[in-house]
């Protein structure tokens, strides 16, 4: 894992981001040239032009899930998002190719290169998310610890990284307990360092269960920090492997003396800019989308097309945020606040369709515009559900400390929660954002937000 901009990303995932990206620029900038007499004045329109198309693709792609490393998708799904992105980006570039003054020689064949090239790439990205190819550069880690942690560490290199080797689990001193399966737990005979060195360790994560009373041979585990291994504790394991803060690894000492959790003037101003600039864009743009999904939810129900609700925003300050009503009128004629659940029969038909294409959220561009919200932070709770979840659940008003977001990194990486588990689940992410939440964090995240609308994941 690297980490960039505080974000941890894998490996691998940056070598397709770039091969692709490269792929796209190489092919327009020659084609490009290949077709111009003067090289000199027309390198800086194909510079841009090649650039702006690769990024707008990379936004798609990341959108649909073909930079996930975890995925749940059959060949045939994947075949059927590769060619939705093919036709998104092919519209795109007709748009860039329209709007840019070119001036070539063949048109017609400059085209077929570059859609071409598109298709290739795509191609490429059904066969690299589902091939079982073994990983050129595998990485080695062992686990420290038998107890639940370790178990519960050893479950997420399985499913998190395909080019992991998990090599076993070591017992700590004071360990009495075993979770794990015994195949796994690796011979007390030698010591942690000799392990190391025979096994050819990369990664050591330590998820003892009690540290305390000489659980932890320090010197040992110095020993194999000098010697290159990587060790890590266990809640910095669950950061940047799944991108999350859990709260059954975390301890206040780890929240509090660790990095992170940076609320300078400088990060807030570029962010407020950012909310500004990004939100007046696409207040424009899905303004004609806004009218006509207005006038359906008249037609059909009357009443308010728009819907007021009180939330708590950042620092705990209360505030109204605005919705396309997408349920009746008396939907909590009890007074009795109740998040939504699959199948509400409180939902009317238009607000169905509406919530699952996300559509009740474009007005809150404005609130964002006001500044009561940020395009992308935790969201808003109402004051009943943030009483009862800070009262139950540890660390829950830390998500308070920023602005609450129209879309959040809890919101792409987990479906619509209406239970208290589902609250805990989504804090853990939420705890991830706040901890490292950056610019380039929040294009990650409006990138898969991409994705969460043509998808329709997740909404209820």
């Amino acid at each position: 894992m690297i980490k960039i901009f505080s974000h941890y990303l894998h490996k691998r995932t940056l070598f397709q981001v770039f091969l692709d990206l490269g792929l796209v620029v190489i092919t327009v900038i020659f084609s490009m040239l290949w077709q111009v007499n003067d090289v000199t004045a027309g390198l800086s329109t194909a510079i841009a032009t090649a650039f702006l198309l690769a990024l707008g693709m990379l936004a798609i792609n990341t959108g649909l899930g073909f930079y996930q490393r975890v995925h749940n998708r059959t060949v045939g799904q994947s075949r059927a998002r590769a060619v939705l992105s093919v036709l998104l980006t092919l519209a795109l570039a007709y748009g860039i190719f329209s709007l840019v003054p070119l001036h070539l020689a063949d048109r017609k064949m400059f085209a077929i290169v570059v859609s071409a090239c598109i298709v290739l790439v795509l191609a490429h990205r059904v066969y690299a998310v589902h091939s079982t190819t073994q990983s050129m550069v595998r990485q080695r880690i062992l686990v420290f610890g038998t107890g639940t942690r370790a178990k519960l560490v050893g479950r997420s290199l399985k499913k998190a990284d395909a080019s992991v080797d998990l090599v076993g689990y070591f017992a700590g001193p004071n360990e009495m307990i075993t979770e794990v399966s015994a195949w796994g737990v690796l011979t007390p005979d030698k010591s942690l360092t000799d392990i190391v060195v025979d096994e050819q360790v990369d990664e050591i994560v330590v998820a003892l269960q009690e540290r305390r009373g000489g659980s932890m041979p320090l010197r040992e585990l110095l020993d194999c920090k000098l010697h290159g291994v990587r060790v890590v504790d266990i809640a910095t394991h669950f950061e940047k492997t799944l991108g999350q803060i859990r709260l059954d690894s975390v301890n206040p000492g780890w929240l509090i003396f660790g990095d992170g959790f940076n609320q300078d003037w400088v990060r807030t101003l570029v962010k407020r800019i950012f909310d500004i600039v990004f939100a007046t864009v696409l207040i424009i743009l899905s303004a004609p989308l806004m009218l006509i999904t207005g006038i359906l939810i008249l037609l059909e129900s009357g009443g308010p097309m728009l819907y007021l609700q009180e939330r708590v925003g950042q620092n705990g300050r209360l505030f109204s945020v605005i919705k396309f009503r997408s349920m009746r009128t008396d939907a909590e004629k009890d007074g009795t606040p109740r998040w939504a659940s699959a199948q509400d029969d409180r939902v009317t038909r238009i607000g169905r369709v509406i919530r699952k294409l996300r559509i009740d959220e474009l007005p809150q561009l404005f609130t964002v515009l006001n500044g009561d919200m940020s395009l992308v932070g935790p969201r808003p709770e109402r004051p009943f559900f943030v009483d009862k979840l800070t009262q139950e659940i540890p660390y829950y008003a830390v998500r308070l400390s920023v602005k609450p977001g129209l879309t959040g990194w809890a919101q792409v990486r987990y479906h619509y929660g209406a239970t208290m588990e589902d609250s805990a689940e989504k804090l853990q992410y939420d705890l991830y954002y706040v901890k490292n939440h950056t610019w380039f964090l929040d294009l990650v995240v409006l990138f898969e937000t991409v994705g969460v609308v043509l998808t329709g994941k997740g909404a209820q």
